[in-house]
Parts: structure tokens; sequence; C-alpha cells
């Protein structure tokens, strides 16, 4: 899905319809299903305009993804920071003509996936913003992708206030 100023909303109130989490009964023996958004980024875009409407999609979309979510406003405020930082870095970065991500909740993480950069991932001396990632993940790694480049996932807790 390529992404637009304008989302549907048929298509952001069909996030909320998937169970998640752990202790969600999956319907007729069936494993649980985790919900998602993906976008893509044609070439057209500089790293700005990438990071800017990766946030904003995200930003619409997030609130449905998270719905019933512990905690859901801080976890998407962390969400929002994270794919921020990783949009920035893979699109100055990047090694293909697309840049890709996807943002995944199964019930007690988001999983932010950004892809294709063209080097591994660099240190937060060289790239400042990864000290906000690195405080507000719980484990975070690449790996290469079917590509050319390698694909950055980070994993944000969800955890309740309590």
């Amino acid at each position: 899905m390529t992404i637009s100023d304008a989302i549907s909303p048929l298509w952001a109130s069909g996030l909320q319809s998937a169970p998640a989490g752990r202790d969600t009964a999956a319907p007729h023996g069936l494993p649980n299903l985790e919900k998602s958004i993906e976008f893509r980024l044609g070439p057209e875009h500089t790293p700005v305009q990438s990071l800017r409407r990766a946030r904003s999609f995200a930003a619409k979309v997030l609130p449905a993804l998270l719905a019933g979510a512990p905690n859901a406003k801080a976890v998407e405020e962390a969400a929002l920071a994270v794919l921020t930082e990783l949009v920035d870095v893979t699109a100055r970065h990047r090694a293909s003509v697309d840049l890709g991500g996807r943002v995944s909740y199964d019930g007690d993480h988001v999983l932010i996936t950004v892809g294709e950069m063209g080097r591994p991932l660099p240190d937060p001396e060289e790239e400042p913003g990864l000290f906000l990632v690195h405080r507000l993940v719980d484990d975070i790694g690449q790996h290469r992708d079917d590509g050319e480049g390698y694909e950055t996932w980070a994993s944000i807790p969800v955890r309740s206030k309590a």
C-alpha cells in the first residue's frame, strides 16, 4: 500500500476486527492474529518527505491498531518516535528504490520493521536519534532481507500503567 494523505475510514476500522494478545481466544482453534499496517514509499520522496509521510500515515492508523491496548496513548507515542527515527536513518541510507515498513501489534509488543537500508545500523554516536530508539525498545536488530539491503526491526513492550 502506498501512503496517501487520505486514508479510507473503512480500511482503518478494519484493523479493529482482528483479535490480539495471548489472552484473546482465537475463533475455531486458529492461532491468534496480530494487527498490522504496512507502507511503501517510492524514490520520488526525499528522506524528510519519507519520514513525514510514514509518521503521518502511522499517526492516523495507530489508534485503531492499538485499540484496547493498555496505556495505548503512551505506546502510540513511543511507536511514532521509533518509526520516525528508523525511517529517517533508512531513507538516508536507502539500498533500493522503495522504502517499506510494517507496524504490528500482538497484544504484548509493537514491532516496527523498516527496510531496505544499504548498510548495517549505525551506532547512536553516529545517529543520535537512535539513543531514543534504544531507550524506548526492549530489543532491536537487523537482518539481510531478500533484496539488497538490511531490514531493521524494533520491539516496543506494551505495559500497563500499574
